[in-house]
């Protein structure tokens, strides 16, 4: 398995989920092993990638893989499950008659190919083999895009643009005729209105602000949990579900506050009050709020700070919230009171702790230079970044695959004494995140010539 991977979401116009582009440091070979006497073509003994090894990182999504000449001709890309992975060919040159014939077996085989980097003129030798054909919109002229777009598309051809770095650069491709989206546009916040902080969202804020105190006070805590219906309902069926096991059943919050610790506490309603405010945006956002807090919190240790654990936990779980709130950064830590430093990490100013999440970041977005750079300075391994990224993926998967599996606890009677009227249980706010929300039913991309 490759020392270094990350995963780059593909997201459909409502940016959810599609799939994810897996992505290694350059000079690794990605996912695939190398071919006996370092030769592909006949003859050559096909190694089966590890894509098992990666089932963590795609959380039931498509994976895009990206494919070298040797994986095509070797038979390796063969190997892959076809209903799992999206095939990604290069066209940055033009590709020779194997390379072709290759492409041409493998989606008669069932596979779905892509091209990544079309620009039409000799590329269009494999257009017709593709089903999906991905352009960089950064790459040529909007009608340059638009004319491809309108040739293929009538043949059932699904269009990926990448490189989509803001707002304005996503409704262009979407008007354009693009289905699905790679880029950092939805990591960028939307204009700010006013009427975005609603007297719910204004309670989860509350609650936040109240378990991020130096010292909490759990009468205070319990006492504006009880504001919001819905959240008192989701913190006790969250409580009495498996993760925690408690030997009898939580019935109150300030029971449940009681029996969790302050860390526990901060941890846990944090993440509920997070992915409450993060309603309404892009369901992705919260998914990788609370990896990027687990990835944070894991390097606590590490780095001699075991018990600033929680500290670093807020770190990764805040640097999301200016853009799920739609809010300046500096204006919500005015309303928080977190640490000093974290504050500082979090508004960009330098300090251990700012390191700390460049470091996390950077490896999430593959800038492998500066991941590098930044373990070097924290002292930290290389590799063990790569070991708690994969641990914090996995991390998030279960602690969403417990939410949608984990019957209630609570009676009807006792539910009813926590669930506001009107509102279905099934939909109450805090909800950390669904899968339908992260990942929509997707079209058969094998069945488009």
């Amino acid at each position: 398995m490759p020392s270094f991977m990350t995963r780059q979401p593909v997201l459909d116009r409502y940016e959810r989920v599609y799939g994810y582009e897996l992505r290694s440091r350059p000079g690794e070979g990605g996912i695939w092993a190398p071919v006996a006497d370092g030769r592909a073509g006949e003859g050559a003994a096909p190694s089966t990638p590890a894509l098992k090894e990666f089932e963590e990182m795609l959380e039931g999504t498509l994976a895009f893989v990206p494919c070298t000449r040797q994986a095509l001709l070797s038979g390796q890309a063969a190997t892959l499950p076809r209903d799992r992975v999206v095939l990604e060919v290069p066209v940055g040159r033009e590709p020779d008659d194997e390379v072709v014939a290759s492409c041409r077996e493998l989606k008669k085989a069932g596979f779905s190919i892509a091209l990544d980097g079309f620009q039409g003129g000799w590329e269009e030798r494999l257009a017709d083999i593709a089903s999906i054909i991905q352009m960089d919109v950064t790459a040529s002229a909007d009608r340059s895009q638009w004319l491809i777009i309108r040739k293929y598309r009538p043949k059932g051809t699904i269009f990926v643009a990448k490189k989509v770095e803001t707002r304005a650069q996503f409704q262009a491709a979407l008007q354009q005729g693009y289905t699905y989206f790679q880029g950092q546009f939805y990591t960028r916040a939307q204009p700010y209105s006013p009427g975005d902080l609603t007297p719910v969202k204004l309670v989860y804020l509350l609650v936040l602000a109240a378990v991020t105190r130096p010292e909490i006070n759990v009468q205070e805590v319990a006492d504006t949990i009880k504001h919001d219906l819905a959240l008192s309902y989701k913190l006790l069926r969250f409580l009495n579900s498996a993760r925690f096991a408690f030997h009898s059943q939580i019935k109150s919050i300030r029971h449940a506050l009681l029996l969790l610790g302050q860390n526990e506490i901060r941890k846990w309603i944090g993440l509920i009050s997070v992915a409450a405010l993060g309603e309404g945006g892009p369901p992705i956002l919260v998914n990788m709020a609370l990896i990027r807090a687990a990835f944070c919190e894991s390097l606590a240790p590490l780095l001699g700070e075991r018990n600033r654990q929680a500290d670093y936990f807020f770190l990764g779980l805040l640097s999301w919230i200016d853009v799920l709130m739609r809010r300046p950064m500096r204006v919500i830590l005015t309303e928080l009171p977190i640490a000093a430093d974290v504050a500082a990490a979090l508004v960009g100013e330098q300090n251990p702790l700012r390191d700390v999440l460049r470091a996390v970041v950077s490896y999430e977005q593959g800038n492998w230079e500066e991941c590098s750079q930044m373990a070097k300075k924290l002292a930290v391994k290389e590799e063990t970044l790569s070991q708690e990224y994969r641990q914090a993926i996995l991390w998030s998967r279960e602690l969403v695959t417990e939410q949608m599996e984990e019957p209630s606890a609570l009676t009807a009677a006792e539910a009813s004494t926590v669930t506001s009227p009107g509102r279905s249980r099934g939909s109450a706010a805090g909800e950390v995140v669904t899968a339908s929300a992260m990942h929509p039913a997707k079209p058969d991309v094998s069945s488009h010539t």
